[in-house]
C-alpha cells in the first residue's frame, strides 16, 4: 500500500442538484436542471431531480455515514436556486439547510469543502441569457456573498466553479446539459463569463475573508492523445482538443491569457468580443488550490471513424452536436481499453501523466487536489450487499497513479472519490450509479458498497501508517 502524508486529505464529493431533492420546498425555485429535465426526451426515462436521493431530509444520516467511513472532508455544492430563488432575494430557509450541514460536518470532524456552482443556475437568470449575459457574472458575486454571509464563519475551503467546460461548452453548444442549447457562439460567451464570475468572486471573498480562506476552482482535465503520433493531422487534432478542453480554462486562470492557437481555431466566432479591458487581470486571481477532476483521457483523430466502429453511448436520442467548437471533425477512436458503464475508457496512468504535465507546464500552479475521480458500473444488490469489485479496482488504481505522480514531484494534497451516493446523473437520470454507497430508488435506503468499505479501510490504514 502507498503511504500518503499525514495531512493528505481523504474525502468524497456530491452536487446539490444530484442529491438534495426538495426541488420546490422551503422557497427553492426552478434551476435550469429542473426545467431541462421536464423537456420531453432531454433526460433518460424522463427522470428529474425533484426528489433525487432526498439528501435534504436525510442529511444528518448521510453525515453520520461519512463519519463511519472516516472521511476527512466532504465536498458539496450549494444551490444558487435554493439560496437566491429566481435570483430575486436571499432565502433564509435555503441557507439554513447548508448551515445545519456545515455544523453536522464540523461536529463529525469532517472539513466542509464548498462549491458555489455545480451547474444549477436559477432559471430566471437563464431567461435573461444565462451565462451568455455578462451581467450573470456580477449576479454570481451577489450569490457568493450571500453564502459567505451565512457560512463564512465556519467554511474555509471555497471552490467557485465545478467543471466550467461542462456548464459552458457541453451545456450551450453540445445540447446534452441544461439549458440544452446548440450555439457555438453562446458557448464561448458562457466560457468567458464564467471565468469572469470566478475572478470577481475570488476578489470579493478574498476581501471579506482574507488569508484565512482557501480559494480555488475545479476543472475537469484530460490528456488528448493522437491516434497516430506520426500523422500530423492526428497530432493537430490532439492539439485542438487539448486547447479547448484544457488550455482554454487553465491558461486564463494561471497565465492571464487565452491560448492564441485556440482563438485561431474559433476565429469565426470572434471570441475577443466578449473579453473586455481588465477581464483577464480579474480572471487570473492567485489561487490557493486547483481542483482536478479526472475520469478518463481521450484518444483523438482528425479522420472519420472506421466502418463498424462502435457508436459512443448517449443518454437519450435528443439531437445534439459536437461541443468542440471549430474542431467538430475530431473523432475519438477506441483503444480497446476496458470501459465503464458511461462508456469511458479506463486508463489510470493517464492521471499520473496529467498531474506531471500540469506540474511541468505551469510555474504558477497552486497545490492540487483530486476533487473528483470515480466510475459508474452496473451494480447489483445481492443479499443486501453490493460487491463492486470493478469500481474499487478503478479507484485503487487511480489512487496508485496519484501516489506515483507525487513521488515524481506533483504537489497533490488530497483525493475525493466521486461520488458518495448514487444520484441523479444529469441527462442519464438515475440509470448510472457512481456512488460508493448504494441508494435504493424505492426506499432511499443507503447501503455502503464494497468500494466504500475498502475506501474506509484505505483511509484508516494510511492514517495509522503516516
Amino acid at each position: 500500500m502507498n503511504t500518503f502524508p499525514k495531512d493528505f486529505l481523504w474525502g468524497s464529493a456530491t452536487a446539490a442538484a444530484q442529491i438534495e431533492g426538495a426541488a420546490h420546498l422551503d422557497g427553492k425555485e426552478d434551476s435550469i436542471w429542473d426545467v431541462f429535465s421536464r423537456v420531453p426526451g432531454a433526460v433518460q426515462h424522463g427522470d428529474t431531480p425533484e426528489v433525487a436521493v432526498d439528501h435534504y431530509h436525510r442529511m444528518p444520516q448521510d453525515v453520520a455515514l461519512m463519519r463511519e467511513l472516516g472521511l476527512g472532508s466532504y465536498r458539496f455544492s450549494t444551490s444558487w436556486a435554493r439560496v437566491r430563488p429566481g435570483d430575486r432575494f436571499t432565502n433564509a430557509k435555503g441557507l439554513d439547510f447548508y448551515s445545519r450541514l456545515v455544523d453536522e460536518l464540523l461536529e463529525a470532524g469532517i472539513l466542509p469543502w464548498l462549491t458555489l456552482y455545480h451547474w444549477d443556475l436559477p432559471q430566471a437568470l437563464q431567461e435573461r441569457g444565462g451565462w451568455t449575459n455578462r451581467d450573470t457574472a456580477h449576479r454570481f458575486v451577489d450569490y457568493a456573498s450571500a453564502v459567505y454571509d451565512a457560512l463564512g464563519d465556519r467554511v474555509t475551503h471555497w471552490t467557485t466553479f465545478n467543471e466550467p467546460l461542462c456548464s459552458s461548452l457541453i451545456s450551450y453548444v453540445g445540447g446534452e446539459h441544461a439549458p440544452g442549447l446548440m450555439d457555438p457562439g453562446a458557448g464561448l460567451a458562457a466560457l468567458h463569463h464564467q471565468h469572469l464570475a470566478h475572478g470577481l468572486a475570488v476578489q470579493h471573498l478574498r476581501e471579506r475573508g482574507g488569508d484565512d480562506l482557501q480559494l480555488g476552482i475545479t476543472l475537469n482535465l484530460t490528456n488528448a492523445i493522437p491516434e497516430d503520433p506520426g500523422d500530423p493531422a492526428d497530432v493537430d487534432a490532439a492539439r485542438r482538443i487539448d486547447g479547448l478542453w484544457n488550455r482554454m480554462f487553465l491558461e486564463p486562470l494561471l497565465l492571464g491569457a487565452y491560448p492564441s492557437d485556440v482563438l485561431e481555431d474559433v476565429a469565426e466566432y470572434d471570441f475577443e468580443q466578449w473579453v473586455h479591458d481588465g477581464d483577464l487581470e480579474t480572471i487570473a486571481q492567485p489561487l490557493d488550490f486547483l481542483g482536478v477532476n479526472h475520469y478518463h483521457d481521450d484518444n483523438v483523430s482528425a479522420h472519420p471513424l472506421p466502418e463498424g466502429h462502435p457508436e459512443s453511448a448517449r443518454p437519450t436520442k435528443r439531437p445534439g452536436r459536437s461541443f468542440f467548437v471549430g474542431s467538430e471533425f475530431v473523432t475519438s477512436p477506441t483503444r480497446g481499453l476496458p470501459r465503464t458503464a458511461m462508456d469511458w475508457e479506463v486508463n489510470p496512468d493517464g492521471l499520473r501523466t496529467l498531474l506531471l504535465r500540469l506540474t511541468a507546464t505551469y510555474p504558477t500552479l497552486p497545490p492540487l487536489y483530486i476533487t473528483e475521480n470515480g466510475a459508474a458500473y452496473d451494480d447489483e444488490l445481492v443479499d443486501g450487499r453490493v460487491e463492486d469489485h470493478e469500481r474499487w479496482a478503478y479507484i485503487a488504481a487511480h489512487i496508485d497513479a496519484v501516489a506515483a505522480a507525487m513521488e515524481q514531484g506533483a504537489d497533490v494534497r488530497g483525493y475525493f472519490v466521486w461520488s458518495l451516493l448514487d444520484n441523479f446523473e444529469w441527462a442519464w437520470g438515475y440509470d448510472k450509479r457512481f456512488g460508493i454507497v448504494y441508494v435504493d430508488r424505492d426506499t432511499q435506503q443507503r447501503i455502503p458498497k464494497l468500494s466504500a468499505r475498502n475506501f474506509a479501510g484505505l483511509i484508516g490504514e494510511n492514517r495509522r501508517r503516516a
